[in-house]
């Protein structure tokens, strides 16, 4: 397969897109390895292939530096980081003090910095890369999740960074994620009849799945991205409409 004797850590791979991320790399024939700081209900796997699963809390930098070199140890290798743990309640910036909406930034960013950082001497052995998982929070208002959508920027701008000064040895590119659908997706869209709603208004008129997040991730840690580096990826099914197209009084199709 695509990704034979590979080795891949998604961190928050555990449910979720970083479930269905680590789904698409075991198909595509990957050694893959979750962590998160809780196990998973039930072992990720796909056909018959299970990712291993580390307990790890990425806020503890000694632990994550152990942690890589014990997947280094046990596997000899790692070709692929995908920084995927994240996630925010929705909090307007008034509701809590900046110490919950630093916890955003530090879960967000910082974190996905310590794992690559920790990451970085075994994939220069490899030539391998880092996938970020971002949002489309970071690149447009996030009213309600305000810390996260910063975060998100500046994981974009992070990724762009590191492409240029880990080149030529790692690739560095970014998912930019829109909308999708999970186990939890009932608890930012509301019930079935919501999620529907909500995936009426993206242009391919669906949600993403995990596993399309899935499918993106081990396109760029393929050697079909060889040259990919420094790329923000979109993820998000065409975007959203503009809000001001359904308010205009002009140009309506009759």
């Amino acid at each position: 397969m695509e990704l034979d004797g590979r080795v891949v850590v998604v961190t928050g791979g555990t449910r979720g897109v970083g479930a269905g991320i680590a789904r698409s790399f075991l198909a595509a024939g990957a050694e893959v390895v979750v962590c998160a700081r809780r196990p998973p209900d039930e072992p990720v796997s796909t056909d018959g292939r299970q990712a291993s699963f580390t307990a790890l809390d990425l806020r503890d930098t000694g632990a994550v530096r152990d942690f890589f070199d014990a997947v280094a140890d046990r596997y000899g290798r790692l070709d692929c980081l995908v920084n995927n743990a994240g996630g925010t309640p929705y909090r307007l910036l008034g509701e809590g003090g900046a110490e919950r909406h630093a916890r955003v930034v530090e879960l967000n960013l910082l974190a996905p910095l310590t794992a690559s950082l920790a990451a970085h001497p075994w994939l220069r052995r490899t030539r391998g890369s880092v996938v970020m998982i971002g949002s489309v929070s970071g690149t447009r208002p996030s009213p309600g999740t305000a810390a996260y959508g910063a975060a998100k920027a500046g994981l974009e701008n992070l990724a762009r960074s590191m492409a240029v000064e880990w080149a030529p040895e790692v690739r560095v590119n970014s998912l930019i994620l829109g909308m999708v659908r999970t186990e939890l997706a009932h608890l930012h869209y509301g019930d079935e009849a919501g999620i529907e709603a909500v995936g009426a208004t993206v242009p391919l008129g669906r949600l993403a799945e995990p596993a399309d997040v899935g499918d993106a991730a081990v396109f760029l840690a393929s050697d079909r991205a060889r040259y990919v580096s420094g790329a923000g990826l979109l993820v998000h099914g065409g975007g959203e409409r503009p809000a001001f197209l359904d308010a205009a009084t002009v140009n309506k199709e009759s």
